[in-house]
């Protein structure tokens, strides 16, 4: 298969995807790389061409990957995941709006363009944890007390210092001090815990952990809502069960056990198949069916493996 991977600059030394890639052309398969944070890309040459079984985006938010992406999908080639899937969770705001009007447990959210106005947030409504809606890797998040504190030093701002970037702001969720952060590669869901941004000091070693029937449908139900197959939510266990609080496209997938041969399998089988198709927009897609037990694919005869295109490393 031919495989296009798009990587924005962030992430040019990242164990995943660029382990992926390489386990991709060790099975035989051609990978062209685009980096559109530092080349040059001829889009209309590389877009329309189609020669690609798949394009493979590990962006950030707001980053251009996202709309070279959306022009591979818009002339009918297969994006993983599906591009209307990444900018549903992309927006933090617009997926907390739409998890929540699918039943999924999901805090309150307010939305404002400068902190200041989320003073008008009643104060029995506090701590409230701010971010930007367009935030990654747990970046800017801030753990508010009171209303007074919103505009402290150090306090939350918009995405990466832009003036009207916008912010959201979700009543905090009490809870141990440690997230669970549960990943799904292509239907098959590994839980592992790890340390709160927001609780720093508290020392938890990142690890599996066993996934609960209730973890376990909620993540799912996630998967089908937003058409994703690759995936990751942050999970809090609060008083009242789960919440969820976050929703990545192409994590890290870290403690996923044999991580690389797995996500790169399901990139595969996703590429001959077609991603699942979005239920964002209000349509009704089906969702994946359960794949097989996980089985390396054969390792076809060596082919000279592929130079990046676009001017990347």
């Amino acid at each position: 298969m031919r495989l296009c991977f798009l990587v924005e600059e962030q992430y040019r030394d990242d164990g995943m995807p660029l382990a992926v890639i390489h386990q991709l052309r060790a099975w035989g398969h051609q990978v062209d790389v685009l980096w559109p944070g530092r080349s040059l890309i001829r889009m209309s040459e590389a877009i329309q061409a189609g020669s690609h079984d798949a394009w493979v985006l590990k962006t950030v938010s707001g980053g251009p990957g996202l709309t070279l992406l959306e022009a591979a999908a818009s002339v009918g080639l297969t994006t993983v995941n599906d591009v209307r899937a990444i900018r549903g969770v992309r927006d933090k705001a617009l997926a907390a709006v739409i998890a929540r009007g699918k039943g999924l447990p999901v805090p309150v959210t307010y939305a404002a363009a400068r902190p200041e106005e989320f003073a008008e947030i009643a104060e029995a409504e506090f701590p409230l944890v701010v971010k930007p809606a367009d935030g990654s890797s747990g970046r800017a998040v801030r753990l508010v007390a009171t209303p007074d504190r919103l505009l402290e030093p150090g306090g939350p701002a918009g995405p990466a210092g832009s003036p009207g970037g916008l912010l959201i702001a979700q009543p905090y969720v009490p809870n141990s001090g440690t997230d669970l952060k549960v990943y799904s590669v292509a239907g098959e869901l590994y839980a592992t815990e790890r340390c709160s941004p927001l609780h720093p000091a508290h020392a938890v070693r990142e690890r599996q952990v066993p996934l609960t029937p209730e973890v376990a449908r909620i993540t799912a139900e996630i998967g089908a809502v937003f058409g994703l197959d690759l995936y990751g939510v942050d999970i809090l266990l609060g008083p009242d069960g789960p919440v969820v609080v976050d929703i990545n496209d192409f994590p890290s997938f870290r403690q996923v056990p044999d991580a690389v041969a797995r996500v790169s399998a399901a990139v595969l089988g996703l590429a001959r198949n077609g991603a699942r198709e979005t239920c964002v927009s209000g349509r009704t897609g089906a969702a994946a069916a359960p794949p097989p037990p996980f089985t390396a694919p054969p390792v076809p005869r060596p082919t000279r493996p592929a130079a990046s295109i676009g001017g990347g490393r």
